[in-house]
């Protein structure tokens, strides 16, 4: 009886694809990182929406996070990956968000500004509450359209006309 050996190389392919992507997650970090911070500078100058600076340093994020990925790949991502990737950019952008409203919170307002918009919050919630599911909703849409463009547009596959 001959022995044979087990292909153990999909779950292998399957991790490293998945540790691939946490470093396309990263490159979308730093990008959104970079885009904001310039737009922290360009705004002690001029007022912008803060709705279309999201939306661009996203965009700026998922062009980085795309580019990268194509290069070291050879190919464009695929459905499951850009999903992955856009719940992975967003929970990357809230927790930047969290970090940056608690070092505000703590280095910026003092006790009474506190107890002030802990009130302000306790009053009335719901408004708080469903601008901060608008604003989820916003940053999952504009990161999965800011995606699968940028996939499009620079996917490496020759076009079929």
């Amino acid at each position: 009886m001959s022995r044979q050996t087990t292909n153990l190389s999909k779950p292998r392919t399957l991790a490293s694809s998945q540790l691939k992507l946490a470093q396309y997650i990263g490159f979308f970090a730093i990008g959104y990182i970079l885009a904001s911070a310039i737009f922290m500078m360009i705004q002690t100058k001029i007022a912008l929406n803060s709705q279309l600076v999201m939306v661009v340093s996203i965009i700026v994020g998922a062009y980085i996070a795309v580019s990268k990925f194509i290069k070291h790949q050879q190919r464009a991502l695929a459905k499951n990956e850009i999903n992955r990737l856009m719940f992975g950019g967003v929970a990357v952008v809230w927790l930047l968000t969290v970090l940056y409203f608690l070092a505000i919170w703590f280095w910026l307002f003092d006790g009474v500004s506190r107890e002030v918009l802990l009130e302000m919050a306790m009053a009335r919630p719901l408004p708080l509450l469903s601008s901060l599911v608008l604003m989820l909703v916003f940053t999952l849409v504009s990161t999965r359209i800011s995606l699968w463009a940028i996939n499009h547009f620079l996917n490496p596959a020759p076009k079929t006309v």
